[in-house]
């Protein structure tokens, strides 16, 4: 079932392939509904005592990050689909559900970048689907 009322997507990205599906999923539904994407790049925070030895990574996840949030606009661009990005360091569970306030739906990747594999779903879906107080979109 397709809901007309779907007009702001919000697509949790992280560089996997995963994610990517999910952002296909999401172009498919917003030509259906004439809807916007909003893709959100959570790059994780770390404690302080470990931020001289991380700060190199971090930089390197930023790079990497605004190089996967452009080729994500261009995918959508392709198929006619205005995508906003913004990437910010957090918590992704946390980030997440705080931006999903003012979206009609997360469309999600059920496993992301993280080594560990839950049977079902990735960690990070799975808190989302349990967190969020609007529908959430799981792409397989």
């Amino acid at each position: 079932m397709i809901r007309k009322n779907i007009k702001k997507i919000l697509v949790p990205l992280d560089g996997s392939k995963n994610s990517m599906r999910g952002l296909d999923e999401a172009i498919y539904l917003a030509r259906q509904c004439h809807a916007t994407i909003t893709g959100l790049y959570v790059i994780p925070i770390y404690p302080r005592n470990f931020s001289d030895a991380i700060m190199p990574y971090q930089m390197h996840l930023t790079k990497s990050a605004k190089k996967f949030m452009e080729s994500s606009k261009t995918r959508c661009a392709q198929k006619g689909i205005v995508f906003k990005s913004k990437i910010i360091f957090g918590s992704p569970i946390v980030e997440i559900i705080d931006m999903a306030k003012g979206f009609d739906i997360i469309v999600i990747g059920s496993r992301g970048q993280s080594g560990l594999k839950e049977i079902f779903l990735g960690s990070v879906a799975n808190a989302v689907v349990h967190k969020s107080k609007i529908p959430v979109l799981v792409i397989k």
